[in-house]
């Protein structure tokens, strides 16, 4: 079985000093060709798979753990394999068998990786307060059949199960004694590793350093080191890769007209469609959107076209929803396709909201910040002001998370984007009820979506599950509390003498970075 689908962050301005900076003796980058160099936007915050945020979060373990299916590239449909599961096939419609392979082994005297962990890894986060938990929502439990047997059974047919829980995020094994030792969970320090890399070092806000693992007994990787280089704005890597800082980096849509009329010497382009959506989120919860004309006012204001062009180029369309245009699930048009700025004026002298002053939060990169200077000017020729506040990664995810405090009850406007899965289901669950005060900022609560959600987890039918979709799309923009921007492209540039492996939450593969 291969599963397919059609698919798949964020310039301004830079000096030279970027590249020369880049380049500094703190970052003593390494020049050994043994030694794979990419960079990442963010540092990584946990590495325990109950509680990954994203990015580096997923990267490393990736390389430091196994997980029972893998995906390949993008550029080919993301199609899955067995990766640590020597054998895994489906007995019925709700039972998935599975065989680890011989000779995995857990670091620090914990043994073999067993069929028992595999039990562990999926039942702790399934049902659980876990942010992962809806990929093991159908997971019924794992029945341990051998040492290094089991049966996942399911409580409802679901066929995407297979690359959306198995290969990514919540799908990394954990060893259960270690994870039990220290208490049932950690954070950015593994109590056993069993992948290819073995966590070396961590430079924090820096670089992280991984080894190979002398006990991998699959496939040995082409690289001895891999080197994580932390550069949160597109624009300042690309100038640091210019400068030969690192073999792989993720650009801005903004520098592919410069890059296609002159190249770097020895480097490659990847451009290729993606999972990553961007949106506005409008908090209807806060007090000054309670009222859904003056969300609707919103929409009607937001000037698609310029931010597509100031930001991104011109080399993405608009969205229409959360599911990639190329995909056969896609919605054909957004309800507020056209901006009508004396509408949304009449809308807000109807609510008594002229001269509405509302918060813009946006992370720190240009693309975003572009984005957000975009509307902020969009916006301001409705009569609405709006005020940029730029934030840094680590307190952005903070903003919206019941836990961290009450902020999250009065958030105005973000700028969010999240990378999307291989099954719409992925791109969906974020929106579900359950997910207010987690990653659901907009206080969107509709049991219709819910009820919608829920079916298309088990309908087999495709043309019935495009119309749930896009029904659920249509809720999300009838609140009036989302405006979807785009799709980013995936961009991205890298030396002429490896060949990257581009998973479909647009994060590369470390491990199956090649030579060539």
């Amino acid at each position: 079985m291969t599963w397919k689908t059609n698919r798949r962050q964020f310039l301004q301005t830079a000096g030279a000093g970027l590249a020369a900076a880049a380049a500094a003796p703190r970052f003593a980058w390494a020049q050994d060709g043994d030694t794979l160099r990419i960079r990442m936007a963010a540092d990584y915050q946990v590495i325990d798979p109950w509680g990954i945020i994203g990015g580096l979060d997923d990267v490393i373990p990736r390389c430091t753990t196994v997980t029972l299916v893998r995906l390949g590239d993008l550029r080919d449909g993301s199609p899955w394999e067995p990766y640590a599961a020597e054998a895994i096939e489906w007995q019925s419609e709700t039972a998935l068998a599975f065989t680890l392979r011989e000779g995995l082994s857990w670091t620090n005297g914990y043994g073999p990786v067993t069929a028992e962990d595999v039990k562990y890894s999926f039942e702790r986060i399934a049902g659980s307060d876990s942010p992962w938990a809806y990929q093991f929502e159908m997971l019924d439990h794992v029945e341990v059949t051998g040492e290094r047997s089991g049966i996942i059974h399911l409580t409802a047919p679901f066929a995407p199960f297979i690359v959306t829980a198995l290969p990514y995020y919540g799908g990394h094994l954990v060893c259960k004694a270690a994870v039990e030792e220290v208490g049932g969970s950690f954070t950015t320090e593994a109590p056993a590793e069993c992948g290819p890399y073995l966590f070396s070092s961590w430079e924090q806000q820096q670089k992280i350093t991984l080894t190979a693992n002398p006990d991998w007994t699959g496939e040995a990787p082409d690289f001895s080191a891999i080197e994580v280089y932390i550069v949160e704005d597109d624009q300042s890597a690309l100038l640091a890769y210019e400068a030969s800082s690192f073999d792989f980096t993720r650009i801005a849509a903004s520098a592919i007209s410069q890059l296609r009329g002159s190249m770097p010497e020895g480097a490659e382009l990847i451009e290729a469609d993606s999972t990553t959506y961007t949106w506005l989120t409008i908090n209807q919860n806060a007090p000054t959107l309670q009222d859904p004309r003056v969300r609707q006012a919103i929409q009607l204001a937001y000037d698609s076209e310029a931010v597509l062009y100031g930001a991104y180029d011109g080399t993405v369309g608009r969205s229409t929803g959360l599911i990639p245009p190329g995909s056969d699930y896609a919605r054909e048009a957004n309800i507020y396709e056209t901006r009508d700025v004396e509408k949304a004026r009449e809308l807000l002298a109807e609510a008594g909201a002229e001269g509405l002053t509302l918060n813009l939060v946006a992370l720190t990169d240009s693309t975003s910040q572009t984005v957000a200077q975009i509307i902020q000017a969009s916006l301001s020729e409705a009569g609405i002001n709006v005020v940029i506040q730029p934030t840094e990664e680590a307190a952005y995810w903070a903003l919206g998370d019941k836990e961290a405090g009450d902020d999250y009850l009065t958030l105005e406007l973000v700028l969010q984007g999240f990378a999307g899965g291989v099954d719409p289901t992925e791109n969906f669950v974020w929106f579900r009820p359950d997910q207010i005060g987690v990653y659901n900022w907009t206080f969107f609560d509709s049991q219709e979506f819910e009820d919608l959600y829920q079916a298309s987890l088990v309908e087999l039918d495709p043309e019935a599950r495009k119309g749930m979709f896009n029904r659920m799309e249509d809720l999300m923009e009838e609140s009036g509390s989302f405006i979807f921007i785009a799709f980013s492209p995936y961009l991205a540039i890298h030396d002429a003498d490896i060949s990257p492996v581009i998973l479909a939450d647009g994060h590369p593969d470390p491990v199956r970075f090649a030579k060539v």
